[in-house]
């Protein structure tokens, strides 16, 4: 215990500073039986001056012993302790409900435990009790603005009830304090998408494509995402002027992403109609005729490409692979794909493409460089696989290509798998409509 003041002392600072000296009086520093008789010493000037406030000083102090009082109440308290356990057991039974109960009780003896109110919303937000959820986080985040899982939980509520701009302003702070928080992201991807904010959401899905690179559904929504944007650029172009060359190449792509190729043909069409001297006019519509094997339309086009653009390697390269799909003469196949490589030597495709050529004129050691390259570009490529195993093979590698021809088989066996599965689904999926 502090020591009581004296008298004198009081007197003192009650005549300087009043109000300072109530809150000695109140707070104790002053021994009980002084304290009326130093009420009396105080002038009555000041005294008029501080009782207006008096009562509302008493009950600022009360106010702040309560605040005391719950503040004492910490989570090792064995009451606070009981309830966690209680709550605990009752989720691990799969008894949300009374999970809940428990942690609102918790709440009244521990109103300032800020976990509580995370772990209680979070319980409200399994059972899709959303505004309940978010009712209570908020509360936490008053107690604990710091708790970035509230944040991420609060957000998550406000968008399941479709309250988007605030779900995004939550999930947001939630990412600025934990930028890994995959779910966090990928709600705030959502909530974008709600909110027509196709470029903000685009780069939050590429960011989440590179840590979750199998992740299906964040796949689906980038291209639904660039879907959307495509559509816009589209629109805006249009509104421009709906017969520019950019509005119909523009067009032709989007169709040809949706494997539309006789939409795409005809837009590119138009596009070369427009701009015969613009160079990626002809490209665009030899790839359309290329994709469907075409082959003497797209050759056409690639050559008036090569007019308009030398340094186009993609259409040199496919000139030559042209060549090899018909079965050609495989000496011009290989003069086309080197003139590409010479161009764009990183180019995968016409390295694979090179190979194939050496191959068929019988020089196999000089294509296993090429295909190894292809190979390390694209694994999955069964092709691959199977033409440099035959390459080891002519070489003498006997080894090396039974491990390339076992590859090779897995690949395709993986692939006629999926086909196959597909098409049982596909007639399952006729049988019931039946």
């Amino acid at each position: 215990m502090k020591h009581a003041l004296r008298s004198t002392e009081v007197n003192a600072e009650l005549r300087k500073r009043p109000h300072r000296g109530v809150f000695c009086l109140l707070r104790g520093k002053i021994d009980p039986a002084m304290q009326l008789r130093s009420l009396i010493l105080l002038n009555s000037v000041a005294f008029r001056r501080f009782s207006a406030t008096l009562a509302f000083l008493l009950l600022t102090l009360g106010l702040c012993a309560n605040v005391r009082a719950q503040r004492s109440t910490r989570a090792d308290d064995p009451q606070v302790q009981e309830l966690y356990a209680e709550a605990k057991d009752a989720q691990a039974r799969g008894d949300l409900a009374g999970a809940a109960e428990k942690y609102e009780k918790l709440l009244q003896v521990a109103p300032n435990l800020g976990p509580a109110y995370n772990n209680l919303g979070a319980l409200y937000l399994q059972q899709r009790e959303y505004k309940r959820a978010a009712a209570v986080l908020e509360k936490g985040l008053k107690v604990d603005p710091k708790m970035n899982s509230a944040s991420a939980l609060l957000g998550i509520s406000l968008y399941e009830m479709g309250d988007y701009p605030n779900a995004r302003r939550s999930l947001e702070s939630a990412l600025r304090a934990n930028p890994k928080d995959d779910n966090a992201e990928l709600f705030l991807s959502n909530d974008l998408i709600k909110l027509g904010d196709f470029d903000a959401a685009a780069g939050h899905l590429r960011q989440l494509s590179q840590r979750q690179p199998q992740n299906q559904e964040i796949w689906y929504l980038l291209g639904k995402v660039h879907m959307k944007l495509s559509e816009q650029a589209l629109s805006k172009l249009n509104d421009i002027d709906p017969d520019s060359v950019y509005a119909h190449e523009i067009s032709g792509e989007v169709m040809e992403g949706m494997k539309n190729f006789d939409g795409a043909l005809l837009e590119y069409k138009k596009a070369v109609e427009l701009a015969p001297r613009q160079p990626g006019t002809h490209y665009a519509l030899g790839n359309a005729y290329w994709s469907i094997q075409m082959w003497e339309p797209a050759a056409e086009q690639f050559r008036a490409e090569l007019a308009n653009d030398p340094a186009n390697c993609g259409a040199q390269w496919k000139l030559g692979n042209i060549v090899l799909e018909q079965r050609q003469d495989p000496a011009e196949a290989l003069a086309q794909i080197e003139k590409a490589l010479d161009i764009c030597p990183g180019l995968a495709s016409a390295r694979l493409d090179r190979g194939r050529a050496l191959i068929r004129l019988d020089r196999n050691a000089d294509a296993i460089d090429d295909l190894r390259l292809a190979e390390k570009s694209d694994p999955s490529d069964p092709s691959t696989h199977f033409l440099l195993a035959q390459a080891l093979r002519a070489t003498g590698k006997t080894r090396e290509a039974q491990a390339e021809m076992q590859i090779f088989s897995k690949l395709e066996e993986n692939a006629h798998s999926k086909s196959a599965e597909r098409a049982r689904q596909i007639l399952q999926e006729k049988e019931k409509s039946q």
